[in-house]
């Protein structure tokens, strides 16, 4: 887990005192880097009383079409703007470009926040 408040240091490079200890709603966590392969979730507390479903691992892809939606197997990723390693690595992210038993689509959803991937045919 990481803590990504400020930082500890001041512009001369001197220390800063902390003015308070560190707050859980300061937290911040590993990206959960959802793969494709047999579905894997883990929950993770959220604030209020909530529960984030971060997607490990899937194959399946709420594909839209015009006003239809269907469920669509994931082949492989084709293309990934966050990083160019992700596509070998079979990443999927927010605006990652898939290949499903539909057609190409891309991404709209984000799989480390909500659990599942929700995608817009595009050929």
């Amino acid at each position: 887990m990481k803590d990504q408040g400020r930082s500890t240091r001041k512009r001369t490079g001197g220390r800063l005192k902390p003015a308070s200890n560190k707050k859980r709603h300061q937290l911040g966590r590993e990206p959960a880097e959802t793969t494709v392969g047999e579905p894997r979730v883990r929950y993770i507390d959220s604030r209020g009383n909530e529960r984030k479903v971060r997607a490990l691992a899937t194959n399946v892809a709420q594909v839209a079409d015009g006003g239809e939606v269907v469920e669509a197997e994931i082949e492989d990723v084709v293309e990934n703007p966050s990083n160019v390693n992700y596509v070998r690595r079979n990443i999927v992210t927010k605006g990652a470009v898939i290949e499903t038993s539909e057609g190409r689509s891309r991404v709209t959803s984000r799989p480390g926040q909500t659990g599942q991937v929700n995608a817009v045919l595009i050929e």
